[in-house]
């Protein structure tokens, strides 16, 4: 970004790094165009480096860009001193001052070209025809010696023969000043005679007004004043470019808030369009909030213009790991993503992305809506799978694969083919489009399936299978002897009587239920006599101790009383015989093998 590579430029010019401090600035300029305080950074870079057409054309430019701001004049002024065109200098100082009369910066500048210009024109003659330097000139006059005794830095060059016959050189002939200015010291009186304070170079320098003669030797004057026991006290800088910038900045933002504010209001009014506007003014002026994004996203999704929402949330979620952002906006914008991708979901696989977006936003922050879109998200592509996977025509022709396979008892066949036929047509049988036939067939893929199960030993899940044959029709016979059979197998001999008497209240001539209801009768009176192992009686005992209903009795007080009136008080146990709910229980009890009744 602009500001990034400006930052750089401002470092490397601290640190006396002009070719690079101009490189950084071109680079900003590349991408900020219109940014006037890089071309006047840029022209102090290489007004430094001495490269003055380069600089007075950096300040024509920021003149051009911004011709209301005096410190382009500043800029301007001083490129043309560095190029001896003090009367173009003058005027540039004097426009400047126009627009604020009270610039120091300005008002120096323009003192000391009119000063140079002024020893130019007493000097003209043989001295000032073509080629004469033009800092010739301010070696002539007997102040030159008084202001050498007076600064403590160049006093001391005054005990040098070799300064002395440098500056009397320069006085007899003014072309030879170019013969010493690679010779500090005589960079030093330059600076002294112009009024300038050379030091090295810092961001306030690259900001403010420097002649630009005096601006690449800077550093290299910098031991010699730290050696001065009383160097002379810096005058005050004048205020930076950066400041400015940033005043500018500041008001940008604020300009940037204020269009939220109304896109916010318009957003309200849905008033769309009007939103968008201002949203994109904000953006424009601030890049530095990813907000004025996510807005426009979701006035986009308001419209229906989802792949507008997702380029926009996409851009923030980008902006926002370069600036670093708060993991709460980013998780926002991808959030808002998601939700667009679901609008423009047609099938499952449509939820995919949508789905991999929220889990992103959650990872970047935990946000309790997020994580619901994320679960309705999911839902809602298992039920399109399901949808998408819905067929009538071919459930029934599996179902009449696993009849085949069951004829033959190939049970594990027999199973695929029956889950099959309920994953095409997981429908309620009750619920179905379809005639009564089909919804009878329905019912016999889950009791076939539980039979099957039950052949093949998984008890558990033919329990399932008849339970929901049961649920389907609480009418269909099939299913409670299904139940019946599988519980008793199971050994829980009080449940199987249980169920084969709730399917003799819908079916009472049923005999495959009545057939059920006496062998569990047996086997319970069996338990009674004492006629089974104490290894089979133990086993049914601890099943039934893991029935919640069989746990309830044995901790009712109650019912542990009656338990103890039983063995230590039978006049007792009988009266509590009478009462129908303790009977009940003791007889569940009974069937479970809890206890006997011999």
């Amino acid at each position: 970004m602009a500001d990034e590579a400006k930052a750089k430029g401002n470092a490397a010019f601290s640190a006396g790094r002009f070719e690079e401090a101009a490189r950084h600035f071109s680079d900003a300029i590349a991408l900020a165009p219109s940014n006037h305080v890089l071309y006047s950074n840029r022209s102090a870079a290489y007004a430094s480096l001495h490269k003055y057409s380069d600089a007075l054309a950096d300040a024509k430019k920021t003149v051009e860009l911004k011709p209301d701001w005096s410190k382009g004049y500043s800029r301007l002024g001083a490129a043309h001193v560095g190029l001896g065109n003090l009367d173009e200098a003058v005027a540039a100082y004097k426009k400047g001052l126009e627009l604020d009369p009270s610039n120091e910066g300005l008002k120096s500048g323009l003192a000391d070209a009119e000063s140079a210009l002024a020893s130019r024109r007493r000097s003209s003659g043989s001295r000032g025809g073509a080629g004469a330097s033009p800092f010739g000139n301010i070696f002539q006059g007997p102040e030159l010696w008084a202001k050498l005794t007076a600064d403590p830095t160049t006093r001391a060059y005054l005990q040098q023969p070799d300064f002395i016959k440098m500056i009397q050189g320069v006085q007899k002939n003014p072309n030879n000043l170019s013969m010493y200015l690679q010779d500090p010291r005589m960079m030093q009186v330059v600076g002294l005679l112009l009024n300038v304070n050379l030091k090295t170079a810092t961001r306030e320098d690259m900001e403010r007004d420097v002649p630009p003669m005096a601006a690449s030797h800077e550093a290299k004057e910098e031991p010699l004043r730290k050696k001065d026991p009383a160097p002379e006290s810096p005058p005050e800088p004048e205020p930076m470019d950066v400041g400015e910038e940033e005043k500018e900045l500041k008001e940008r933002k604020a300009e940037a808030q204020r269009e939220k504010e109304k896109g916010n209001a318009a957003y309200k009014k849905k008033e769309f369009e009007k939103a968008i506007e201002h949203y994109t003014r904000a953006m424009e002026l601030d890049d530095q909030d990813i907000s004025y994004l996510t807005n426009r996203a979701a006035v986009y999704m308001e419209m229906g213009k989802y792949e507008d929402c997702i380029k926009d949330c996409d851009k923030a979620v980008e902006r926002g790991r370069e600036l670093h952002s708060d993991f709460k906006m980013i998780s926002r914008a991808l959030t808002r993503k998601g939700s667009a991708l679901v609008k423009l979901a047609k099938c499952s696989k449509d939820y995919e992305p949508a789905i991999e977006t929220f889990q992103k936003a959650l990872t970047e922050y935990r946000n309790p809506d997020t994580l619901k879109k994320l679960n309705e998200a999911e839902k809602a592509k298992k039920e399109l799978e399901q949808q998408e996977y819905f067929d009538p025509n071919l459930a029934d022709e599996e179902r009449e694969k696993g009849n085949e396979y069951f004829k033959q008892q190939k049970y594990p066949e027999a199973v695929k083919h029956y889950t099959e036929a309920i994953r095409r047509n997981p429908g309620d049988a009750k619920a179905s489009h379809y005639a009564a036939f089909f919804s009878f067939c329905f019912l016999l893929v889950y009791s076939n399936r539980a039979a099957c199960y039950t052949k093949l030993g998984a008890l558990p899940e033919g329990l399932k299978d008849a339970e929901k044959c049961i649920e389907l029709d609480p009418a269909f016979p099939k299913g409670y002897s299904r139940k019946g059979a599988i519980q008793f197998l199971m050994k829980e001999y009080d449940k199987a009587l249980e169920t084969y008497q709730e399917g003799l209240k819908h079916d009472e001539n049923n005999q495959e239920l009545m057939d059920g209801v006496r062998r569990c009768i047996e086997q319970i009176n069996k338990t009674n006599r004492g006629e089974v192992s104490p290894e089979e009686l133990k086993e049914r005992q601890a099943k039934a101790m893991q029935d919640p209903e069989i746990q309830n009795i044995l901790s009712d007080p109650i019912m542990r009383q009656v338990l103890i009136d039983f063995q230590e008080n039978p006049r007792a146990a009988q009266e509590h015989l009478k009462n129908p709910q303790v009977m009940h229980k003791i007889q569940k009890l009974v069937s479970a093998g809890i206890i006997q009744v011999r």
